[in-house]
């Protein structure tokens, strides 16, 4: 129940979550939460792809995304290998710059853009625009017509205004457009409401149960510059079996064999979403990608022998699953506050360099992460703590619930990990701060894939007076 002075207040407000236990040592690393390179020297320095935080910090300044470059190309690697006869596509919404499309090229994945300016890093990235889908619920006039212009591979559309609208570009183009149709299959992902993407009453697709789904298909066969690929099912994100696509795959195949029976087209092409899940706490358990495949090849086989139909060619879209846990980000303390709470209990609120300007999800999704002492050893016992940011918001949380030691001081580091997806794709200025950079690292060296920005930047729209 919300308390009438703010959330704050409220019953249970400041209590940690029940599988919050304090750790046996608040140095040690939780090996599932960091990218394969990270680990701690023997004075407690976190190191990441070879290179200490202090370091960077001390050349780059912070905060600061610290991407494990090794780590994002064995994690693409192994959902290529896994779902070897598929189309693996990169969410490129996650976290996409020039030199991650080109790292996404050379390990042969596909690149799944939903917007005009991610399309535009795939077009200086020099990526193949072949094995380019493009998403999005409303995507422009513009967008639409660059997009025919540059060839992408396929085109997911999301409505019937969509439809008519890119069957008239593309016979104005004078080209023959690939197109997936966005199906919603009433699935329930067991996720948070705001990326649950395939329960009836949201924005995204063309309902199976309404019979919109259909109709969709109908109008691009009539469409004589579009040309019908398949059908495109995605159930959400942060997900960690395979439950959820078992119902989905029943009825979005059922509709594809309807299609074929009804319609006398056989679709060559399925896509099955994805969004997998990765570990932002001890709580989160994510599937390997080889058990992913197996026994998502295992269900759409199963149907299609059900259904009496040959499978497609299938696609998937992994989401952060890729660039989620190969990137943590590294902060500096300001300021260590000890909050006294009901009962005799207390928090140690430890205020860092950023917050929801680089990291909006905790106050956007609830979500949880970790934390740890990046720049020394502790020998003082652990004390419940909250990571918050410099923002003017009470909701300003990067961390909500996590043990420190109890010597944190201004001046340490703390680094949180799983901060690849969707923490530098949304950042913000909000109260004019300005956003981190974004640092590659790999045996031993870095290099800025994206650079701090500077208040020129952050002044350069600013027209008001001239």
């Amino acid at each position: 129940m919300t308390h009438e002075a703010g959330w704050a207040h409220a019953p249970g407000a400041f209590r940690g979550p029940s599988w919050l236990r304090p750790p046996a040592d608040p140095n040690d690393l939780v090996p599932q939460l960091w990218s394969t390179t990270a680990h701690k020297d023997d004075a407690g320095v976190l190191t990441v792809g070879g290179v200490a935080l202090t370091d960077l910090v001390a050349e780059h300044g912070s905060p600061a995304f610290v991407l494990d470059e090794a780590d994002f190309r064995g994690r693409a690697r192994a959902f290529r290998d896994a779902f070897a006869d598929y189309d693996v596509y990169y969410a490129g919404k996650a976290f996409i710059s020039v030199a991650v499309a080109r790292w996404i090229a050379e390990e042969g994945l596909c690149l799944d853009v939903c917007s005009g300016g991610e399309l535009s890093v795939a077009e200086r990235a020099g990526f193949p625009m072949e094995r380019v889908e493009f998403h999005g619920n409303n995507k422009s006039e513009g967008e639409l017509r660059r997009a025919v212009r540059l060839g992408v591979g396929r085109v997911i559309v999301d409505s019937f205004h969509e439809i008519e609208r890119l069957a008239r570009i593309a016979a104005e183009e004078g080209a023959s457009v690939p197109v997936m149709v966005r199906v919603t299959a009433g699935v329930e992902a067991h996720t948070h409401e705001y990326i649950a993407t395939a329960h009836e009453d949201q924005k995204f697709g063309f309902s199976i149960t309404s019979g919109h789904a259909l109709d969709a298909v109908r109008r691009v066969l009539a469409a004589e510059a579009l040309e019908l690929r398949g059908l495109h099912s995605h159930i959400g994100s942060q997900i960690f079996d395979s439950a959820g696509f078992e119902v989905a795959a029943r009825r979005v195949l059922a509709l594809h064999a309807t299609v074929s029976r009804e319609l006398g087209v056989d679709m060559p092409e399925m896509d099955l979403g994805g969004g997998f899940g990765i570990a932002y706490t001890t709580q989160d358990d994510p599937a390997e990608p080889a058990r992913l495949a197996a026994e998502m090849t295992a269900i759409v086989e199963h149907e299609c022998r059900a259904l009496g139909i040959d499978r497609p060619a299938l696609s998937i879209e992994p989401g952060r699953a890729i660039v989620g846990p190969s990137m943590c980000t590294v902060y500096e303390v300001g300021t260590v506050k000890e909050v006294s709470l009901d009962g005799g209990a207390s928090r140690t609120y430890v205020s860092v360099d950023g917050g929801m300007s680089d990291n909006i999800r905790t106050a956007l999704y609830d979500a949880d992460y970790s934390c740890t002492l990046a720049s020394r050893t502790s020998d003082a016992d652990p004390v419940l703590g909250r990571v918050v940011g410099k923002h003017c918001e009470a909701g300003d949380i990067v961390v909500k619930d996590e043990f420190v030691p109890g010597d944190l001081a201004p001046g340490d580091l703390v680094a949180v990990p799983g901060t690849g997806a969707y923490c530098r794709s949304m950042a913000s200025n909000y109260n004019h701060l300005l956003r981190p950079p974004v640092i590659a690292v790999r045996d031993g060296a870095s290099r800025v894939l994206l650079r701090r920005e500077t208040e020129d930047d952050l002044l350069a729209t600013d027209v008001g007076d001239l």
